[in-house]
């Protein structure tokens, strides 16, 4: 058994890849899945398009590799976080749709947490904000609206995980209800100190803590997967959520190490060691990931549309075809338009955490075409990481040995545009890896190091390697007028 299977469950699409004894990914598979939006700032999915999804790529992404699932040493889960969902228990049927980690429907119910004083226990025991983002006032929301669920859920007939004990439970056929530290951490119902689910917070939503899964490591025994499913059990060995695997992958296992992850939002991430540092400038608290029964902690800035601002250019404005379009229409932009675009379609995430305003943009004149709107779209990605850089410097008391380093990955990574103008606009060097879907990676590292196919946290982040560094070019003055405009852009953004 030399090969290790990783899920990578995401918001638009499910994928499989394969990685050999080396860990070099052999073959991938990937599907995307409808998204629904029933209301102004909701988003769901079908739980079942989830599985499904899922399902598929593994098996087409062994077919591919042509490697039979004997040679399948061990499974590894990583996927969309926050995203909740409800399920019957004997049955398996979801109640109700999966709530999306996008979604804000319960803003008004977190405004009341914060306006009745809750919002600082609540930081004090998870490391996170009262924001409709995570997962508790989600399972609340369907308890309270979906007919007859908190009456089941109080006789113990309803369970509640995030994706990955969804699929969990499906993979090994009901057999196993679990989570990993890192998932917990990010439900708003999990006390991240003691390691444990919490009473108090379980009580304020109402929320009974028969429905929760068990918490494990990330490389842990998460049962083994029903033998219909790809010919044989195979263990589930390793689980990650996708931004806590892409730490994992792009081997942060250093106190001050930074990285960043580019998909449908961006999400960077500062180890700090077995420190839960405590964030003054509204960046979450979290756990980088749990080892040995030993979490490492980080600070983590969230923001909600990265990604996702390339797909509206796409299906939207349908100015584009496809993302790659946005490279060379953002060089020809005409260079003495400022425009800017504060993408905040679902509200905006750290460090300003509002849920309710909307996106916005300047600076538009009569000559404004599809090359700025690319230009400006590619640009909030940079403005929004380093909005989230400042307030991690401004956080950490350690500073000082935070890597003057910037290691991303993802899809939007891809982009050599993109990545120039992060480095120039932050005014340090981004680092990009030759793997740069290092969030599989993480998972796979995690299942194939608990299988005793890949090597220790040293040896793995020895072999981490570098495709290229993207040095700052933007003259510092420039950069700060850039910077200065972009923050005048959001303060009116949030002031509407």
């Amino acid at each position: 058994m030399t090969h290790i299977l990783a899920i990578d469950q995401g918001t638009t699409s499910s994928r499989a890849i394969l990685f050999n004894q080396d860990m070099r990914p052999v073959a991938s598979a990937q599907e995307e899945f409808a998204q629904h939006f029933p209301s102004s700032g909701w988003v769901e999915h079908d739980p079942a398009d989830l599985w499904k999804t899922t399902i598929i790529t593994c098996s087409d992404a062994l077919q591919i590799a042509g490697v039979a699932p004997s040679a399948i040493a061990a499974i590894g889960i990583t996927n969309q976080r926050e995203t909740t969902v409800v399920w019957d228990k004997a049955s398996g049927r979801p109640v109700y749709n999966a709530i999306v980690w996008q979604d804000r429907r319960t803003a008004d119910f977190c405004r009341s947490l914060k306006d009745d004083g809750h919002e600082a226990t609540i930081t004090a025991k998870t490391g996170l904000l009262a924001d409709p983002y995570f997962s508790g006032t989600k399972l609340k929301w369907i308890l309270d609206t979906v007919d007859g669920a908190r009456e089941k859920a109080a006789r113990g007939e309803l369970l509640f995980g995030t994706v990955d004990s969804w699929l969990i439970w499906q993979l090994t056929g009901g057999k196993m209800h679990a989570t990993d530290a890192t998932n917990a951490a990010r439900t708003m119902l999990y006390d991240i100190h003691k390691g444990r689910w919490s009473e108090t917070i379980c009580g304020l939503f109402d929320i009974p803590m028969a429905m929760l899964p068990e918490v494990k490591d990330c490389g842990a025994d998460y049962g083994m997967t029903e033998p219909g499913l790809f010919g044989r059990p195979i263990p589930i060995m390793g689980v990650a959520g996708d931004q806590q695997a892409a730490t994992v992958g792009q081997a942060c296992f250093k106190p001050g190490m930074l990285k960043s992850t580019y998909g449908t939002g961006c999400f960077a991430l500062l180890n700090t060691g077995d420190t839960a540092v405590s964030s003054q400038n509204r960046l979450l608290t979290t756990i980088a990931y749990q080892l040995d029964g030993k979490p490492t902690y980080a600070l983590e800035g969230s923001i909600f549309v990265a990604g996702a601002v390339v797909q509206w250019l796409r299906d939207g404005l349908k100015i584009i075809q496809n993302a790659a379009d946005t490279h060379s229409l953002a060089d020809a932009a005409d260079p003495s338009q400022n425009v800017i675009l504060v993408p905040a379609f679902v509200g905006l995430g750290a460090p300003y955490w509002n849920p309710t305003c909307r996106g916005a943009m300047f600076g538009l004149t009569r000559n404004t075409g599809p090359a700025e709107f690319a230009r400006a779209a590619l640009q909030s990605v940079g403005f929004q990481t380093r909005d989230l850089l400042e307030a991690m410097s401004a956080d950490w008391d350690s500073s000082s040995d935070v890597e003057q380093t910037l290691r991303v990955d993802g899809g939007m990574t891809g982009s050599d545009w993109a990545m120039q103008f992060l480095a120039d606009i932050l005014g340090v060097p981004v680092d990009r890896p030759v793997i740069t879907e290092t969030t599989a990676l993480g998972a796979a590292w995690l299942a194939g190091q608990q299988a005793g196919v890949y090597p220790g946290q040293d040896d793995f982040a020895r072999n981490w390697q570098l495709e290229r560094t993207f040095e700052p070019e933007m003259e510092a003055k420039d950069r700060e007028r850039a910077y200065a405009a972009w923050k005048r852009a959001v303060e009116a953004t949030l002031s509407v």
